[in-house]
């Protein structure tokens, strides 16, 4: 009831003397310091202390961002794909010179040697259909064991 009164007296009060006498602050309203149970520097200090742990964040988080968007531009260069603007940008946006997690790192030298394999003579050899290298390679070591019981058995040698 008290609070009826006071906005309709209140607001008429102001409308009459024209606002002058400045601007009380009612009980209810605080500072956002005094709110937070702080002092003004204590509140200060706190704002300073949230917006360097956000920019913090953020500087990560584009970190983050630029190793996957160099991670992904490393796999459309390999595999001759189309570059993306938005990676690059990411890239740029860090400084341009990012270097890899080491996990991610270790994926890409496992593929690379995965790779290499499969490019070796074995390995186009193991891609022929109808060809069983397992045998092969028992035959060929048959063979050399003969050769080199019949090269001791051989008088000339």
């Amino acid at each position: 009831m008290a609070f009826m009164v006071k906005s309709m007296v209140g607001g008429q009060l102001k409308n009459l003397t024209g606002g002058l006498g400045g601007e009380e602050k009612s009980e209810n309203e605080k500072s956002p310091a005094e709110a937070q149970g702080m002092t003004r520097e204590e509140y200060e200090e706190y704002q300073r202390q949230l917006v360097e742990e956000k920019m913090e964040r953020d500087a990560q988080f584009a970190q983050r961002k630029a190793e996957r968007a160099t991670f992904r531009s490393h796999f459309r260069d390999k595999y001759r794909l189309p570059k993306n603007e938005t990676d690059d940008n990411q890239i740029q946006l860090v400084g341009g010179d990012v270097e890899l997690p080491k996990e991610l790192a270790k994926m890409i030298e496992q593929d690379n040697e995965e790779e290499e394999e499969k490019n070796s003579v074995i390995g186009q050899l193991s891609n022929i259909q109808n060809l069983d290298l397992d045998s092969l390679k028992d035959k060929a070591s048959a063979t050399l064991e003969d050769l080199k019981q019949s090269a001791e058995k051989c008088a000339m040698m």
